[in-house]
């Protein structure tokens, strides 16, 4: 099954997210039931100290699994083909403990609310079934005219 990436923005060039960049972190956001959901594996050069992840490129890939998930919300909500251009209005991270390199990092969002062209994701970063890191933020649809109005499509 391709991801949302893979379906919704073969080329577009973002460094979390994006099919066509190359040097970027590509990850790989897909359904199941309620939830959007990621798997990712960490390089070596992820890494923040000996042994665990950055908390930079974690905050990348919540990042963008989150405005995913806000995108394909609004998508099934409005009954659209694919999903509007959004952007990130707040992020926050809870990070609860060291995320080791060398695992599977996996993510989970979901929306929580959707008010106009508003969406409230909740999400979290597990290792081994084990959280280290939780997030909240608040994406936005975009209106024609911006940047990001078309990354989707």
């Amino acid at each position: 099954m391709a991801s949302l990436q893979d379906k919704y923005s073969p080329n577009a060039i973002c460094f979390g997210c994006g099919p066509k960049n190359a040097e970027g972190l590509r990850i790989k956001s897909r359904v199941e039931g309620e939830f959007v959901v990621a798997d990712w594996e960490p390089e070596p050069y992820h890494v923040s100290f000996v042994g665990y992840v950055s908390g930079g490129i974690i905050s990348v890939l919540l990042d963008c699994h989150g405005n995913i998930t806000a995108g394909y919300s609004l998508m099934k909500m409005r009954g659209l083909d694919s999903p509007p251009g959004t952007v990130t209005s707040e992020l926050s991270l809870k990070y609860l403990k060291p995320t080791p390199i060398g695992k599977t990092l996996h993510l989970k969002a979901w929306a929580t609310k959707i008010e106009g062209s508003k969406v409230g994701i909740e999400g979290f970063l597990e290792v081994d079934g084990v959280q280290t890191v939780s997030m909240k933020g608040v994406y936005v649809a975009v209106k024609a005219g911006h940047p990001a109005f078309s990354k989707w499509s």
